[in-house]
């Protein structure tokens, strides 16, 4: 570099650093964390319920009327998928601006703290609403669970069933039933399969990616709930922070304040009371 520029250089230097210090790195890894999260529940989500509506109608049941419920409420939460995904992909973005305007490098880099009575209560708004959604989404999380829960008594019993493949009457006997899970009424036909058939259906690949599907969904929705929860108390963290500066720059302008009095009161000098040249006292 010529060193014309040198002192140019050094200047953008500082103004990078300026910049990447007003960083919200907290509320950036909350933001990512949080779209990961819905990518894949929502992604793997919508997925895994087409394959299960595709695996009930060719294993458990042979008539329209025994689905045609749970092809409804698949569709139902396909269109729930849709808004979730619109709503936190909007949300993170208020949530990474709140961050950016908040956060303790963000005052440091770009001056005096200051803040209004607006900003206060926008930001106590987002955190009461992040906190909220944490615990409705804890429930969606405890939700994504139970079809994993389905998923893995029936992979279990597929392999009793291999295990076993000596012994065909008691093969016979081990079943996985949609209609005792609520997934088919109870006069459904078939409703259940069993034995050998039920040994098929685990080894068919649509039974494999629809368990991971729903195993990927389960883990997106335990990644969006670390993040929301995360972001909540970041944001909690940067209200204390900020009271903080409030009070500290309160406290500066109390004590300059006093500063100026004294020094009207003395005449506009301001001296110490003590000689200038003390002797050490040992």
């Amino acid at each position: 570099m010529c060193p014309d520029f040198h002192g140019a250089a050094s200047g953008c230097y500082d103004c990078c650093m300026r910049c990447l210090g007003g960083v919200p790195y907290c509320s950036l890894v909350a933001t990512l964390l949080c779209f990961s999260g819905i990518a894949l529940f929502c992604g793997c989500g919508h997925q895994a319920l087409t394959e299960t509506e595709r695996l009930i109608e060719t294993y458990f049941a042979r008539n329209l009327q025994d689905y045609i419920t749970l092809a409804y409420i698949i569709q139902y939460f396909q269109y729930v998928i849709y808004g979730l995904a619109s709503f936190f992909f909007l949300y993170c973005i208020v949530l990474l601006a709140e961050g950016f305007y908040t956060t303790s490098a963000a005052k440091q880099t770009f001056g005096e703290f200051r803040s209004t009575m607006c900003g206060r209560c926008l930001s106590s708004s987002f955190i009461v609403v992040t906190y909220v959604l944490a615990v409705l989404w804890l429930l969606v999380f405890a939700f994504s669970a139970l079809p994993v829960y389905f998923f893995y008594n029936m992979d279990t019993t597929c392999h009793t069933i291999d295990v076993l493949t000596e012994t065909p009457a008691s093969i016979n006997q081990l079943c996985v039933d949609a209609r005792q899970y609520g997934l088919l009424p109870w006069n459904a036909v078939p409703g259940k399969a069993c034995g050998i058939t039920l040994s098929t259906v685990c080894k068919t690949r649509e039974y494999r990616m629809t368990y991971d599907l729903y195993i990927a969904a389960f883990a997106g929705a335990g990644i969006t709930l670390l993040a929301l929860v995360h972001c909540s108390l970041h944001l909690a963290l940067n209200q204390v922070y900020l009271r903080k500066l409030k009070h500290r720059a309160r406290e500066e302008r109390r004590g300059y304040d006093l500063y100026g009095r004294l020094q009207r009161d003395r005449g506009g000098t301001l001296c110490s009371p003590y000689p200038a040249n003390t002797p050490h006292i040992s």
